[in-house]
């Protein structure tokens, strides 16, 4: 979201916003300096809460509700987006107090946009009510354009939310660069909205398991804890999304639905009562487990008992599934590099035969560096050469199951 802010030595109003590689600023307006602190400040807050308030409408679609039959979550999610059209008319001419009452909005879009209004008829600014009324249509057009998929200017902001449903648009933009690279770039990060770049990331990890496990015999959904015994690896989130993928999920399902469900979590609700029930049942055992297997003067570890409620970090649970999913990805092609059999002819060798003088020991120290670079150089050619042949037939396996992103 957009946060607002008062310069209170040049009498500023000013607007920050994160891309992806850091925040940007601009100016929106002059503020009047002998206007009370308190006042601009509440404001600048409105303004903060209308922008929370209208991104909260791009990360919470209502198309990702499921339905949208009065008094459900998705027709009180349509409702907050139909408002976009009144957030003007509330800034310019907001709910006023009347005979020591006043109206509160049930919409936290528009309440916030009567917020602003009221503080800008305190300052009794025209100017002032300009500026402001033209940031809010900026605003409101960065998620418009968001939506449709176009995360150019302050819609770029969308490349740090994390959002219940994704952007074909976005998906497909992710995918041309994944197959560009298999392994990730940092435009995934920077220019794509992360549960759509986390779609197109789970059909390539889909793909590249498919191709670890072709070389090492085992099942793609195991290739991970596998690949975890070579290197360390965060296995547990990119193995459950191949299980889901496994199990008829399409890479849209199984990787919105884990985002949707940690963005509940994080909202304080408890989306699945009956999973739960049965982590409890498992901690239960674990527990007992645990008492039979130390003396009674010993106490439990909280660190031994602790239980997640989603595999997500549910302040970026988007972004944090993408994190995995690329490095489920490098995981396959750890596995994979055990297998593969490579040319070793233009890896380079040393096929000089000794001088017909011995050599001495300078020439020995010589000869070890040498060696040495050898090794080190060949090294990096079977690892360049490893990713690349990798990278090529994950390719072409993604290209065989391109359906599973349509």
């Amino acid at each position: 979201m957009t946060r607002y802010s008062v310069d209170p030595n040049r009498h500023e109003l000013i607007a920050t916003w994160g891309t992806g590689e850091g925040d940007l600023a601009t100016r929106i307006t002059a503020l009047p300096a002998d206007a009370p602190s308190a006042t601009l400040l509440r404001l600048a807050g409105a303004l903060t809460r209308l922008s929370e308030a209208a991104w909260r409408t791009y990360t919470h679609p209502a198309s990702a509700a499921g339905s949208l039959e009065p008094d459900t979550e998705g027709w009180r999610r349509e409702q907050e987006r139909d408002t976009f059209s009144d957030v003007a008319e509330a800034v310019a001419a907001p709910n006023l107090p009347h005979g020591g009452l006043l109206t509160v909005s049930y919409s936290p879009l528009l309440e916030s946009a009567h917020q602003a209004g009221r503080a800008l008829h305190a300052l009794d600014e025209p100017e002032l009510t300009k500026a402001v009324l033209a940031e809010t249509v900026t605003e409101l057009t960065a998620v418009e354009s968001a939506e449709l998929g176009n995360l150019t200017g302050r819609a770029q902001q969308a490349v740090l939310l994390s959002r219940e449903d994704a952007s074909p648009v976005q998906v497909a933009a992710a995918d041309h660069l994944l197959e560009q690279n298999p392994f990730g770039s940092l435009a995934l990060f920077s220019d794509i909205d992360p549960t759509a770049a986390a779609v197109a990331a789970a059909h390539w990890l889909a793909a590249a398991a498919e191709v670890a496990a072709d070389a090492s015999g085992h099942d793609a959904t195991a290739v991970l804890l596998e690949a975890d015994n070579i290197e360390d690896l965060p296995h547990q989130t990119p193995t459950l999304v191949l299980e889901l993928l496994d199990a008829g999920h399409t890479p849209h399902d199984a990787v919105t639905g884990l985002v949707r469900h940690a963005l509940h979590i994080a909202d304080g609700l408890l989306p699945d009562p009956a999973g739960l029930r049965e982590q409890l049942e498992d901690l239960d055992g674990a527990l007992d487990d645990y008492t039979e297997d130390y003396t009674d003067d010993e106490e439990t570890d909280p660190e031994d008992t602790g239980l997640r409620l989603t595999p997500l970090d549910p302040r970026r649970p988007a972004r944090d599934l993408l994190e995995d999913l690329l490095a489920g990805i490098h995981g396959c092609w750890v596995l994979h590099t055990e297998y593969d059999d490579l040319d070793e002819e233009h890896l380079g060798t040393d096929d000089e035969g000794p001088d017909d003088a011995g050599p001495d020991d300078a020439d020995l120290h010589d000869a070890d560096l040498h060696d040495a670079d050898l090794d080190d150089e060949r090294a990096a050619q079977h690892r360049h050469q490893s990713r690349e042949n990798f990278a090529r037939l994950v390719r072409a396996t993604a290209a065989r199951h391109r359906d599973r992103l349509l």
